[in-house]
């Protein structure tokens, strides 16, 4: 993984928007990251129901700090905390309506499992936006050489919506929320998708991401796409979402590894 990594970055050029000297907090958390992640099955083996919803909400706080740690090396404090803040409120917005419309991910249901909760969503819901999203912008920063214009805001949003191949199956096998009328893939409405790259989208448009650091972010985003359809298949026999998700995601990490970037002015 660390030559994945290390491939697939791209070098500091004079003039671009990162910071000398950057900490090792991405690296901290990024390794406490994983070490959880492969400790939650025994956890769910071992503990009762409250302890692994507790590694659920500890796994996306990391993943999270993971991702503002590398924001804040890339574009310093006051811009990583706007992007957050953005990121936090918009998809809070977005969800809160989807609960009680409907529109645009079908009609769902948040559980009792991830509290608090501000008008039926979870407030831990916001940080699993903000623990992807930036990283679906690094991927779309590497495939297209920018980090604006249609071109990156599309490919932005498709990679955001790969994860939910994986995820959506996953966080209704744990209970985490309910579908009315489960169909499509695997009991997971194919309008949810659509809604996934259109909420995507409009959060990029509003937030306008400038150029990242794109190393640590690639890196958590190929590490989740190894990591949980391992999980998926090997914990809880999700194997069908695993492959879809696998070969969805792999597509971007697939380009970003082998496309060279054209810089545009």
């Amino acid at each position: 993984m660390k030559l994945l990594s290390n491939k697939i970055a791209i070098r500091p050029k004079k003039g671009e928007n990162y910071i000398k000297g950057t900490s090792k907090l991405p690296i901290i958390f990024i390794s406490l990251w994983l070490i959880l992640l492969l400790f939650m099955p025994f956890i769910e083996d071992n503990y009762d129901e409250d302890s692994f919803v507790l590694s659920i909400n500890f796994s996306v706080i990391l993943q999270a700090s993971a991702v503002l740690s590398i924001l804040k090396n890339s574009v310093r404090i006051r811009k990583t905390v706007f992007i957050a803040i953005g990121i936090i409120f918009i998809t809070w917005l977005i969800e809160a309506i989807g609960v009680i419309t409907g529109f645009p991910f079908g009609r769902y249901n948040y559980t009792e499992k991830l509290y608090p909760q501000l008008l039926n969503v979870p407030l831990l819901i916001p940080l699993a936006w903000l623990m992807m999203l930036p990283p679906s912008w690094a991927i779309a920063q590497r495939i297209t050489g920018q980090s604006k214009g249609i071109k990156f805001i599309i490919i932005s949003g498709l990679a955001f919506t790969a994860w939910d191949l994986l995820l959506d199956p996953q966080m209704v096998k744990w209970g985490i929320w309910s579908w009315q009328n489960p169909n499509g893939y695997f009991g997971i409405p194919f309008i949810n998708f659509f809604g996934w790259f259109l909420s995507a989208i409009i959060v990029t448009l509003i937030i306008r991401p400038p150029k990242l650091n794109e190393k640590y972010l690639l890196l958590i985003y190929a590490l989740v796409w190894i990591i949980e359809p391992l999980g998926l298949t090997i914990f809880w026999d999700l194997m069908g979402p695993a492959i879809f998700g696998f070969l969805g995601m792999g597509v971007f990490v697939f380009l970003a590894y082998f496309i060279k970037p054209r810089e545009k002015t």
